[in-house]
C-alpha cells in the first residue's frame, strides 16, 4: 500500500468557507485539497500525494486530450448525526460516512479495463478517498440535502500522438460540497425523449463511466433544454424504441399499488450504466418484498400506460440526483403526464429509505454506509 506525501494547502478562512456552504449549488465549489497518484509502465502506481487543489500541468500532446482515454466516478460523503441525533460539520461528533465506496472502486476498474487503462487496487482507491475526506472534513456540509460530492478520475498522460494505450496515467480525487442536483428539490422534473441522438450502442462504452459518454449526450441535453425540459431520456441505438437511461440517471417505472408496488427498470444490456443507486433501489425494494422486473421497456408502453393510468409513477436515480420523480415526458410527437405530475408515495418512500441509510438516520442492514 502506498503512503501519501502530504503537502498542506493554505486553508480558506472559516467565515469564507461557511458562506460558500450556505448554498454551494452542485459542482461549483471545491475543497482545499486534492489527491494525485501516478502510474507508469514498468513502475506501476507511485507518487501518491495530498496536495493543494489547483491546476494540472499537462503537455499539449497529452493522450487524454486527443483520444479520450479518461474515466471518472462519483460518490458522496455525509455528515452523520451524533448520539443526540444532531448533525454538525464533518468534524462534528457524528463523523462522516461514505456510501458504498467499494462499489465505485469496482466500477472504476471495470471502466479502466474497457478503456485499456491500468487497474487501481480497490484498497488504494478507498485510501485515496479517505485521505481527501480526512483532510477536508470541514467542507462536509451539514445542511438538509447537502453532501460532499467526491469525484475520482483517471486520465492518460503520455505526451504522444498515436492511437494506442498510454504508458502513463494520472489518478486524482477532488471534492465539491453540493446541494440538490435539480434546483426544484423534490418537485417532479420534465424529460425530453430524444429521437435524434443515441447515448450508446451495443459493444460500445455505455456500461462504463467513460468521459466521452457524457460529451455525446450534451447536444441532446441542449435540445431538451430548448424544449423546456430538465433532462433527456435516451432510446436504444438499434430500434430507437426501447428506453435505456436518462443522461446520468437510471429509470424506474412503478405499477401495482402503493402498498404492493411493482417496479420495472431496463436491464443492463451492455449500453446502460450499472448505477450504484440503481442497484441500491433494487436491493431496497426486494428487501421490502416488492417485485422488481428488469426487462425491456418501450417508449410506447410508457406513453400508453401513463395515459391510461396503469403506470403510477416514474422516477430516476443516480449519485447526484439520488431519487427524483418524473412528472412529464415530452418529444416531437407530443407530451404525456405521469401520475398527475406529482411525486408519488413509492418514489418518496424509496428515497426516504435510501437517504436515511446514507445520512445515518436509519438502520443499514446491508452495510452500505462506512466511516470515512
Amino acid at each position: 500500500m502506498l503512503e501519501f506525501d502530504i503537502v498542506p494547502a493554505e486553508r480558506r478562512p472559516a467565515a469564507e468557507r461557511a458562506a460558500l456552504l450556505v448554498d454551494p449549488g452542485f459542482g461549483r465549489v471545491f475543497t482545499d485539497h486534492m489527491v494525485t497518484i501516478r502510474y507508469a509502465e514498468g513502475e506501476g502506481w507511485h507518487d501518491a500525494r495530498l496536495v493543494p487543489f489547483g491546476p494540472l500541468s499537462l503537455s499539449p500532446a497529452t493522450a487524454a486530450l486527443h483520444y479520450s482515454q479518461e474515466l471518472f466516478e462519483g460518490l458522496k460523503a455525509y455528515a452523520l448525526p451524533d448520539e443526540s441525533g444532531e448533525v454538525g460539520s464533518g468534524r462534528g461528533r457524528g463523523g462522516v460516512g461514505l456510501f458504498r465506496p467499494d462499489a465505485n472502486a469496482r466500477r472504476l476498474n471495470a471502466t479502466a479495463e474497457r478503456l485499456a487503462m491500468p487497474q487501481l487496487p480497490e484498497e488504494l482507491f478507498l485510501k485515496a478517498v479517505r485521505t481527501l475526506v480526512e483532510a477536508d472534513r470541514d467542507w462536509v456540509p451539514a445542511g438538509e440535502g447537502q453532501s460532499l460530492y467526491i469525484r475520482p478520475f483517471m486520465i492518460a498522460t503520455d505526451p504522444f500522438l498515436g492511437v494506442r494505450p498510454s504508458s502513463e496515467y494520472l489518478f486524482a480525487v477532488i471534492a465539491s460540497p453540493s446541494g440538490a442536483y435539480f434546483s426544484g428539490g423534490a418537485k417532479p422534473v420534465t424529460v425530453w425523449i430524444s429521437q435524434d441522438y443515441s447515448r450508446a450502442a451495443p459493444g460500445g462504452t455505455g456500461h462504463v463511466k467513460a468521459a466521452a459518454n457524457y460529451a455525446v449526450s450534451l447536444r441532446a441535453q441542449a435540445q431538451a433544454q430548448d424544449a423546456g425540459c430538465d433532462q433527456t431520456v435516451f432510446l436504444d441505438a438499434v430500434e430507437h424504441r426501447w428506453i435505456e437511461e436518462s443522461g446520468s440517471m437510471n429509470l424506474f417505472f412503478v405499477y401495482g399499488s402503493p402498498d404492493a408496488p411493482v417496479l420495472v427498470t431496463p436491464p443492463l444490456n451492455g449500453s446502460i450504466l450499472p448505477g450504484v443507486t440503481r442497484d441500491s433501489v433494487i436491493t431496497l425494494a426486494r428487501h421490502r418484498g416488492w417485485t422488481v422486473h428488469e426487462r425491456p421497456y418501450s417508449v410506447d408502453e410508457w406513453s400508453a400506460d401513463a395515459t391510461g393510468g396503469e403506470l403510477l409513477e416514474t422516477f430516476a436515480c443516480g449519485t447526484g440526483v439520488v431519487i427524483t420523480s418524473i412528472g412529464r415526458a415530452r418529444s416531437r410527437d407530443g407530451e404525456f403526464e405521469i401520475g398527475g405530475a406529482a411525486e408519488g408515495p413509492v418514489t418518496a418512500s424509496i428515497r426516504d429509505a435510501l437517504v436515511g441509510i446514507q445520512r445515518g438516520r436509519a438502520e443499514d442492514p446491508f452495510g452500505w454506509s462506512v466511516r470515512a
